[in-house]
């Protein structure tokens, strides 16, 4: 839709208008950005971009570089390449206001190559690390096809700004998803939930209830919930005034000073009438706690159908990466052949059916 369908010809979509899109047709909150699409694009194309994005209320979240680069070749040129390549990508990602960039490191899987990578990637990780961008690895052939491989490069490299971007794709290709995921995603800032076909429905339409409907009475304090302070019932407001110690009242109300003698027992006040006011607030609070409690019990939120996937099964993916309690974004990337919108929202739909079943399976 982003690209011409051919040469005279205009995209179906303008790339200043994705965000919007991604917001209001697709119902996400966040898009991801591929080099290929930023083509050519200077500094304020980016900025613009990113202005139309902050509008849309949909945050640029990654952008993904398309082409692997040489980071294992034997060729300092190569290798000088593709580290200012990866920079260039890392400082496009600030400017945008993503908070990572993603690359494929193109590399023969052997210590020697492990090493010389890991040496030409620390110069783009201190160079993220200035800018406050997490650099992802994403999966490719070679040294980072084996997730312990891609664990040992990152522990080479060092430093607090680089990770994963683990793949769905790529893991139903492992001999074991799951355990491809559990090694990966504890390192992820970004997992890219990767689907290819939806089917019929697996499951009953699942009900999600909206974060925002969490107990509202739990986020008020005791003081909120205090009943208000009682009115006073005596004679315009005022109480009685009770003898100072060591004092008599004469009949003038004037006190006497005790001459040796025993003060006289102040006279006790008088019972505290019934407190209607205060009763009344705490009745019609016990009232309104128990409309808020209704309210949130008997209130559902929206139902979303959760598709059959094929070639593999999504709910693998989502438990494993929930298994080790990862909470951050997904990045749905539609790779099938129908209708791109309508597969996404059914994707999106079966994303977060997966996830609420997988929150009440513990």
């Amino acid at each position: 839709m982003l690209l011409p369908p051919g040469k005279g010809k205009k995209p179906q979509l303008d790339l200043l208008d994705l965000p919007k899109y991604t917001r209001e047709t697709l119902g996400l909150s966040g898009v991801n950005f591929s080099t290929d699409l930023l083509a050519g694009a200077d500094r304020a194309r980016l900025e613009a971009i990113r202005e139309r994005a902050d509008r849309s209320g949909c945050a640029c979240l990654l952008l993904v570089e398309m082409d692997p680069q040489d980071f294992g070749s034997t060729n300092e040129a190569n290798v000088g390449a593709a580290t200012e390549r990866a920079i260039r990508v890392v400082q496009a990602a600030q400017i945008l206001g993503c908070s990572a960039a993603s690359i494929k490191v193109k590399a023969s899987d052997d210590d020697t190559t492990l090493a010389r990578a890991a040496a030409a990637l620390k110069p783009v990780v201190e160079r993220a690390e200035k800018l406050d961008i997490n650099l992802l690895i994403s999966p490719h052939t070679g040294l980072t096809e084996r997730p312990e491989r891609v664990t040992e490069l990152l522990k080479k490299v060092g430093g607090f700004r680089i990770g994963t971007y683990p793949d769905f794709e790529t893991a139903a290709a492992s001999k074991d998803p799951a355990a491809y995921l559990h090694r990966l995603t504890p390192y992820a800032t970004a997992v890219c939930a990767t689907t290819v076909r939806l089917i019929d429905a697996a499951l009953p339409p699942v009900v999600l209830t909206p974060p925002s409907k969490a107990p509202l009475i739990d986020d008020l304090d005791d003081e909120e919930l205090a009943p208000a302070p009682a009115k006073g019932k005596g004679k315009k407001g005022a109480k009685a005034a009770s003898p100072a110690p060591g004092a008599e009242s004469d009949e003038d109300g004037k006190g006497k000073k005790g001459k040796g003698k025993k003060a006289a027992a102040p006279t006790p006040p008088p019972a505290p009438e019934p407190e209607e006011d205060a009763e009344l607030e705490d009745a019609e609070l016990d009232e309104l706690e128990a409309l808020i409690d209704e309210a949130i019990a008997e209130e559902e939120g929206p139902q979303v159908i959760v598709y059959r996937h094929e070639p593999y099964d999504l709910s693998v993916m989502i438990n494993a990466i929930s298994s080790v309690g990862y909470d951050g974004p997904l990045s749905i990337d539609y790779r099938g052949k129908d209708d791109v919108t309508q597969a996404i929202i059914q994707s999106r739909d079966t994303l977060l059916g997966l996830i609420a079943a997988a929150k009440a399976a513990g």
